[in-house]
């Protein structure tokens, strides 16, 4: 069938590929000169199905008071009186409860380690290359009382046979040689040895070429204005270089997804929550990450890409706003400096911000809407690199009426933009 992608992120391109790969006949639409230029251009380079887990957890409200009090806080927020952010941060509280934490990480395990098998698979088909490592990610302590607080993670990563190692400071030396110089800053780690780390602009830059070497048609520079529909079902795409026709639709537009759907009575809980990172040179490999830290303070996320140095981090609620905040810069300098002194030039770095989109649950909206030719992969938060490759398989198979390989439950929307009510959209998945 004919198959119109929206958006040309990791999500969009991924969806793309596997569509096309389907057999599929895919044309994907995207504003921008090339894919990969927004959430995707510059994320903290993580492929971490092990770190997968839920924003909204037990004493989160309490950790929120007391980020917004730290000089190097991983959370900011703008005063707004905009209905939709106090909407979403009320829902988000709610799902603040240790039973709802384990449910939705539990979610979202799913999709990450199965997203994790397909990009291996995908991997080992196309000999992709996007400054790749398979060396884990180091969930690092500064002091005791966070090293504790980890055993309620390990208890869930037990139950979904996540592998995890339990790391003394000398445990932490052995997997990431450069924190030797900083010792007294830490007590420990929780590593997830299944995780990798990667650059996703690279990735997608070199999926959509392997998309179009399947057929796939790019449409890039051309904005999408509205989607028309009849009945119950979406009859065209109208754009700045005319309409678009189709037989399905893929909405793949992140943060910018709810705008899109709001005309035509669908709401969902996605929100835009404002990230930051620095790319920062290494000026000496021995000081610098192995793979990736994730300095559990200031919730900051510092990676080996090739020979640069990944430092993404901060959650900023303030819409669609998309300045470069000089204070968001000064965290991640002194993330990265304070555990990896001398590992890179920081004045050389260059400095980004782009929007995830995010659910107040953690879990990704994918799959079928109200309308039956209109699908949805968005909602993916800080996890869309981590997701890409399940969630465009998993949505290709939907889309080809077959049963995707991983359990749908908690990925749906209903009518009511509701992510916890499956919904049947043929007999032959039921």
């Amino acid at each position: 069938m004919k198959v119109v992608i929206l958006g040309a992120g990791v999500i969009g391109t991924a969806s793309a590929y596997f569509l096309a790969k389907a057999g599929h006949e895919v044309t994907v639409i995207e504003r921008q000169p090339a894919p990969a230029l927004e959430t995707s251009y510059a994320n903290a380079g993580e492929v971490s199905p092990g770190y997968s887990a839920p924003w909204a957890g037990p004493g989160v409200p309490l950790k929120a008071i007391k980020w917004l009090m730290m000089k190097h806080s991983p959370l900011a927020i703008s005063p707004t009186f905009d209905l939709n952010t106090w909407r979403w941060v009320m829902q988000m509280l709610m799902n603040c409860t240790s039973a709802r934490y384990e449910v939705n990480k539990g979610r979202m395990l799913r999709m990450a380690e199965y997203s994790r098998d397909v990009l291996q698979q995908l991997r080992a088909d196309t000999g992709i290359h996007y400054d790749e490592r398979m060396q884990g990610t180091l969930q690092l302590f500064r002091n005791q009382a966070q090293l504790d607080a980890a055993e309620a993670d390990i208890a869930i990563l037990k139950r979904y046979d996540v592998p995890y190692e339990k790391l003394d400071k000398a445990g932490c030396l052995q997997v990431e040689p450069a924190l030797a110089n900083v010792q007294e800053k830490f007590v420990g780690a929780l590593r997830l040895p299944g995780d990798e780390t990667g650059d996703c602009f690279k990735f997608t830059q070199n999926l959509a070429k392997l998309a179009e070497g399947l057929g796939a048609q790019f449409r890039y520079g051309v904005s999408i204005e509205r989607l028309v529909k009849e009945g119950d079902q979406i009859t065209s795409v109208m754009t700045s270089a005319g309409e678009f026709k189709a037989d399905s639709y893929v909405l793949a537009l992140g943060s910018y997804s709810p705008i899109m759907l709001r005309e035509l009575g669908i709401r969902i809980p996605v929100y835009p929550i404002k990230g930051y990172s620095i790319t920062v040179p290494i000026t000496d490999a021995s000081r610098a990450p192995e793979s990736t830290v994730m300095d559990e303070t200031y919730k900051v996320a510092i990676t080996r890409l090739g020979d640069r140095i990944r430092v993404g981090g901060t959650a900023e609620i303030t819409g669609y706003n998309l300045e470069l905040r000089r204070d968001r810069r000064d965290t991640l300098e002194f993330s990265v400096t304070d555990l990896f002194p001398g590992g890179g030039d920081v004045a050389k770095a260059e400095f980004w911000t782009g929007l995830r989109p995010m659910t107040p649950d953690g879990t990704p909206v994918i799959g079928p809407t109200p309308y039956r030719n209109l699908f949805l992969n968005t909602g993916h938060g800080t996890l869309g690199w981590t997701m890409a490759c399940g969630s465009g398989q998993f949505i290709a198979d939907i889309v080809s009426g077959k049963r995707p390989a991983i359990s749908t439950e908690g990925l749906y929307m209903d009518r009511y933009g509701s992510v916890n009510r499956p919904i049947i959209i043929s007999r032959e998945l039921a």
